[in-house]
């Protein structure tokens, strides 16, 4: 396979004209490319930062067979490919002298680009994070279920909002796409998060999802500060959320959860979740 073969542009709706019905072919493998060719489609660059995002796809006999982006300062995220894929694209981008700092795919993917990449270009890779994405079969809310309810978050709640995206990229030790408080904005304008509080009012913990996209919703961020975990707060958000997410129509509800907490694995398919794949993210 020849570097030649994969096709790059800056223009989003011209790599969705390509990629679009490559992308919706699998949507729950592709749920981050088509989340995040939404957001910059609806809202241009801003969604993702001001650096110009840059967008690949790979073709052979007039079919495309892969994808991937990058939102710099973030890593580059890919479909899936074979090993001779992940090296014939990192010949290409290591040709070009494209920086990157890792890489987001499913498991076997992103370590055969971080593999081939550290061929090319002598970068050496660090696995970052292990995740596994979920996919929801029937869901089960979990016994107990805490005191309180769940409501859609308003303007009333940005301060809140902002402070705890703050702290949930903090946590899984991201970067985030956005400034705090146009992360806040979006989702409450769009109703995108939903509140769990006690009966005395107070949030206690948070669950967001995407915008339906090919027929999947994907839940994120799911997130209750450190003082008030281990209370069943995250799980009724996320069940709230999810039901919220079939209503609008969803086909598919989705979620990541990383494989170093046991804790949320576990809650996620008492709930009702169940495993489609597992993803590698790894730092160059």
């Amino acid at each position: 396979m020849s570097p030649d073969d994969w096709h790059l542009t800056e223009d989003v709706d011209a790599f969705l004209a390509h990629a679009g019905d490559f992308l919706q072919s699998r949507p729950a493998l592709h749920t981050v490319p088509l989340t995040v060719t939404e957001a910059l489609r609806t809202r241009g660059a801003d969604a993702y930062g001001a650096d110009a995002p840059i967008f690949g796809l790979l073709e052979r006999a007039g079919e495309v067979r892969a994808a991937f982006f990058r939102t710099p300062p973030r890593r580059l995220t890919l479909t899936p490919l074979t090993p001779e894929e992940a090296d014939s694209l990192a010949a290409h981008l290591a040709d070009l002298s494209h920086p990157l700092p890792g890489v987001n795919a499913d498991h076997d993917t992103a370590t055969s680009f971080a593999e081939a990449w550290q061929r090319h270009t002598g970068a050496i890779p660090t696995l970052h994070e292990r995740e596994r994405l979920y996919r929801l079969g029937t869901l089960t809310p979990p016994e107990p279920f805490p005191e309180g309810r769940a409501r859609i978050a308003g303007e009333q709640d940005r301060e809140q909002l902002m402070l705890w995206h703050r702290e949930f990229v903090t946590d899984i030790g991201g970067t985030s796409s956005v400034d705090n408080s146009s992360w806040a904005d979006t989702r409450i304008a769009h109703g995108r998060v939903t509140l769990w509080e006690t009966p005395d009012g107070t949030p206690v913990s948070m669950a967001g999802r995407t915008p339906i996209v090919a027929g999947q919703i994907r839940v994120a961020p799911v997130y209750t500060p450190a003082h008030l975990r281990g209370r069943g707060y995250a799980g009724a958000a996320t069940v709230e959320v999810s039901r919220a997410a079939l209503a609008a129509g969803a086909a598919e509800v989705l979620l990541f959860a990383d494989l170093a907490n046991p804790t949320s694995n576990g809650l996620y398919q008492r709930i009702g979740y169940r495993p489609i794949a597992d993803f590698a993210v790894y730092d160059f």
